[in-house]
């Protein structure tokens, strides 16, 4: 945290007790003030650009401010650090697509932990997660990294579709074990810009941090950039060669391959195996992160980490971010995370009855249609008390 300033001025025996009480009042109010500040900063985050679906009048979704020197652009937007504004005034037509890449990641989160009692909810300012991102958690590791994720996904796919002006098809070169007379050269997702580009975006809030070696903050920062990393490195690791066959009536003589990104759900299922298996860091004397448990394997560039314990999210605590799961949906039959047991942490559960609509008795239609009929049932349902 940033220290405050205060400014001394000595005045010898010309300065009274109540001038000297009132210059002590007025240096804790300003050291208040500025911690409240630095909380505030530190609370925005360029995952809002995520949310704009929310605010239509949002400059991101508005396709007019995408103009050359438009600069009131990136002033508008909220959550950016000085060194992402600038990344944005250089490439004003990219941050479509960084939201795009938030929005992914935010979506993927909540899929993937849908089923637990922290489940990636959003809340209402520019944090996107609220004071729960503050922890050095492994939800906050799998957070970061899924969310870093998101920006090469939607950069990379954008670059193939002709979207931004720096970039274009992928260069990548011939793999070695594709057969001979396959042609390689198809319009493949352009990974290598999208990691590039990720990779200078995302973490350019954590390099232009700056603080003292060994502290709690400089410790965040090393995990927030080795769980960016980890995220990308997923993307790239996970795309592979896409082939169409060419030839007469379909006889597939011919191939013509590129490299293409994988399903962003593999992606995430990739991550989230990551997060169910996240190394316990601390730092060193040196102000390196090593790990707690000195007899597991060293986590690799690909595997996530964190700093500090999950907070309890049994329970709405309005210090660590926890919602809690008071009023949450839970399987009664299921004895995993979201049974009613583990997901209500012991406090019991509320039954009610539900209609549902579904379609149902479908059938097909020469040509060329399918007509279905709509059926009602009603459901049990079950909430944590």
């Amino acid at each position: 945290m940033e220290k405050s300033i205060g400014i001394l001025v000595q005045g010898g025996a010309l300065g009274t007790v109540g001038s000297a009480m009132a210059s002590k009042y007025l240096i804790v109010v300003l050291a208040i003030f500025s911690s409240f500040a630095q909380v505030v900063i530190e609370a925005s985050s360029w995952w809002s650009l995520g949310m704009n679906h929310m605010n239509p009048m949002n400059p991101v979704q508005m396709s007019e401010v995408y103009i050359i020197g438009a600069q009131p652009l990136c002033s508008q937007l909220a959550g950016l650090s000085q060194g992402q504004k600038k990344l944005c005034h250089l490439y004003q037509d990219h941050m479509q697509y960084i939201g795009e890449g938030a929005k992914t990641g935010i979506k993927e989160c909540q899929y993937q932990f849908r089923h637990r009692r922290w489940n990636c909810s959003t809340v209402d300012n520019n944090s996107v997660f609220g004071r729960v991102m503050q922890i050095g958690s492994r939800e906050t590791a799998f957070t970061y990294a899924v969310s870093a994720a998101g920006v090469v996904n939607a950069m990379s796919r954008a670059c193939r579709e002709g979207e931004l002006s720096s970039c274009g098809c992928s260069r990548a070169a011939r793999p070695k074990d594709l057969p001979r007379d396959w042609l390689w050269g198809g319009c493949g997702d352009n990974i290598e810009y999208g990691y590039r580009f990720a990779k200078e975006f995302v973490d350019a809030r954590e390099r232009e941090r700056i603080y003292q070696k060994g502290s709690y903050e400089s410790a965040r920062i090393l995990m927030n950039l080795h769980n960016n990393e980890a995220g990308r490195r997923t993307v790239y690791n996970l795309a592979d060669v896409a082939c169409k066959c060419h030839g007469v009536s379909g006889s597939c003589s011919l191939k013509t391959c590129w490299l293409q990104l994988a399903d962003f759900r593999k992606v995430g299922d990739a991550l989230k195996e990551k997060y169910d298996s996240a190394a316990a860091m601390k730092l060193n004397s040196r102000g390196k992160l090593v790990q707690v448990n000195s007899r597991f394997n060293t986590p690799t560039i690909h595997d996530l980490v964190y700093i500090d314990p999950s907070p309890d999210y049994c329970v709405r605590n309005e210090s660590t971010g926890s919602l809690g799961t008071q009023s949450r949906l839970c399987n009664k039959t299921s004895e995993g995370m979201d049974g009613c047991e583990l997901m209500c942490c012991g406090r019991g559960y509320d039954q009610f009855k539900t209609v549902q609509t579904e379609r149902c008795h479908c059938k097909f239609h020469w040509c060329c249609y399918v007509k279905c009929k709509k059926c009602t049932e009603i459901v049990d349902q079950f909430v944590c008390k």
